[in-house]
């Protein structure tokens, strides 16, 4: 009987499905065009959730226009705040890969920084790129910061800083604990210098063992690295990127990061021209190195706000033993390290179940305690 009842359902279905077919003959087929994906992508991901919100704006940071995606199903639920590596590394154009379970559970904001991105195209970079500091950065972060509080009405949000947004999102952690629920470090930078030998003498070890005579010509013509005086070229940072990058120590068992760039023309959220200024970091990254020698955490001992480190057991980007052996011996109200065992540098594309639950399971909960989120759907009743 049941089944009889079902199969009206089901040839409608089928019918449904074989009109929409007819109707977009392209899907399924080799002659998708990029714009036809990007299509895609964005129908896919549209939100439809009575309290959602899918804001891609441009907002008044720091003198300047910069961007701002603000995605998530209900308003209701924390904002959690990531800040993108690099420098110049923008998060947005790769977020429709990973980023949508998290929806459920968080309003997620990608922001594009300062030198990067859309927030590059919105301005004259002959004005800004000489304008771009650490410090100014670190203030353009809390600018983005107390204004998500505002405009939506948060007393206190989450922060993840991944890589060079660490150092942003450490920052923030350190000037402004009442502003956060926790901090997420991931892939934290914790000293430069010892971050750059670590990870210089990983590649050149494992060039020795692989016997690979250009590797090891490359890596030992840049030594001693870093210099005994701290200082760093780009040239040199490129070369040891690059070995880092071929040995997986950026993407374990990948030695590149085309599959991560591969994504980016595929944005429902950049146009070409976001695209064209996103491959331009290398301005940014001339103006900040210089800075970045400098950066050292080894002496915050304590911080005032919630800490969790997600870390790559091989990240040799921003070795991880180096922020866990800073981690261990940090004070904080609550603290906890997640070991990503099958990933490197890139965690939220290794493992991205693994790094949405423990947003989920972990972080979550400190929002959930302090009132600040939607409440759980699951105790409906049975239809």
């Amino acid at each position: 009987m049941r089944i009889r009842v079902l199969l009206p359902f089901f040839f409608m279905c089928s019918l449904t499905f074989a009109s929409a077919w007819a109707e977009n003959p392209a899907v399924g087929g080799p002659q998708f065009s990029r714009a036809k994906v990007q299509d895609v992508i964005r129908q896919g991901q549209e939100i439809q959730a009575p309290r959602g919100i899918n804001d891609l704006k441009e907002i008044d940071i720091g003198g300047i226009k910069q961007w701002i995606s603000v995605r998530g199903r209900d308003l209701r639920n924390p904002i959690l705040l990531f800040i993108h590596g690099g420098p110049g590394t923008t998060e947005m154009p790769v977020r429709w890969f990973y980023q949508s379970p998290l929806e459920d559970y968080f309003t997620v904001v990608q922001w594009d920084q300062r030198g990067s991105g859309k927030t590059a195209v919105s301005n004259d970079q002959a004005e800004v790129i000489p304008t771009i500091t650490v410090e100014r950065m670190i203030k353009d972060a809390e600018e983005v910061a107390s204004y998500l509080r505002r405009e939506y009405d948060k007393d206190k949000i989450f922060v993840l800083g991944h890589s060079w947004g660490s150092i942003l999102g450490l920052e923030l952690a350190k000037r402004r604990p009442e502003w956060l629920h926790a901090y997420v470090g991931m892939g934290q930078v914790v000293n430069t210098l010892d971050n750059e030998a670590v990870s210089y003498r990983f590649a050149l070890e494992e060039a020795r063992r692989r016997g690979e005579e250009i590797a090891i010509q490359e890596l030992e013509a840049i030594a001693p690295y870093p210099k005994e005086d701290g200082t760093i070229s780009v040239e040199e940072v490129i070369v040891q990127r690059k070995w880092v990058s071929a040995y997986g120590g950026m993407t374990w068992g990948r030695p590149n990061l085309d599959y991560e760039y591969n994504l980016r023309p595929l944005s429902p959220d950049y146009t070409d021209a976001d695209l064209n200024a996103d491959s331009e970091i290398i301005n940014v990254v001339v103006q900040l190195l210089p800075q970045l020698g400098g950066v050292n955490y080894r002496d915050v001992t304590k911080l005032e706000a919630p800490v969790f480190l997600f870390s790559g057991r091989h990240d040799y980007a921003t070795p991880s033993e180096v922020s866990f052996a800073w981690f261990k011996d940090l004070e904080a109200p609550a603290k906890k390290i997640v070991w990503f065992e099958h990933s490197a540098h890139m965690m939220h594309f290794e493992q991205p179940g693994k790094f949405i639950y423990h947003l989920i399971d972990d972080v979550r909960p400190i929002a959930v305690e302090a009132g600040d989120a939607a409440p759980d759907d699951a105790s409906g009743t049975e239809p």
